[in-house]
């Protein structure tokens, strides 16, 4: 039933009118896919991620990506792989439930409506993961839907 509340699709960062990455978000991680350049051996990408800032390049070149990120991740639990010309970066956030309207500060923001259908669809998948019993995947909402991190107390971390 979980999967029923995954991302149905993966969010286009736009930059200079070029596919810069594709993105997608869950309660717990911000997911980002960037299509590697032909022709360049896997072992020369490098991927830097810090709690704040994630820098991703090819060695000895100028990094491709350098920028703060919209919130904090941990460190500890964030990860990079290479499958299938595609860098996927794993960031967990530091704020279970939080939305993320892009994972790059200040850039690409998703709009506003785009932005609460990421919401309601996170508050889902905190009710599915809080009652695993029920199917939540046919649920909506009316009006707003309240933040995932703070609604009825918050998120429970046991």
């Amino acid at each position: 039933m979980a999967e029923k509340l995954a991302p149905e699709k993966r969010h286009d960062f736009i930059h200079n009118g070029q596919k810069v990455f594709e993105w997608d978000q869950t309660l717990e991680e911000v997911n980002m896919y960037i299509t590697l350049p032909p022709n360049v051996h896997p072992k020369a990408f490098h991927c830097k991620i810090q709690s704040k800032h994630i820098e991703v390049g090819i060695k000895g070149n100028p990094p491709y990506l350098n920028h703060d990120l919209s919130a904090p991740v941990k460190t500890d639990c964030s990860f990079w792989t290479l499958e299938d010309d595609i860098m996927h970066i794993t960031l967990q956030k530091r704020e279970k439930g939080q939305t993320w309207a892009s994972p790059i500060l200040g850039q690409g923001q998703l709009d506003p409506y785009a932005t609460d259908i990421e919401q309601k669809r996170l508050m889902l998948q905190r009710f599915q993961e809080e009652n695993p019993g029920f199917d939540f995947s046919q649920a909506q909402f009316t009006g707003n839907c309240p933040d995932p991190r703070s609604f009825m107390g918050g998120i429970r971390s046991d």
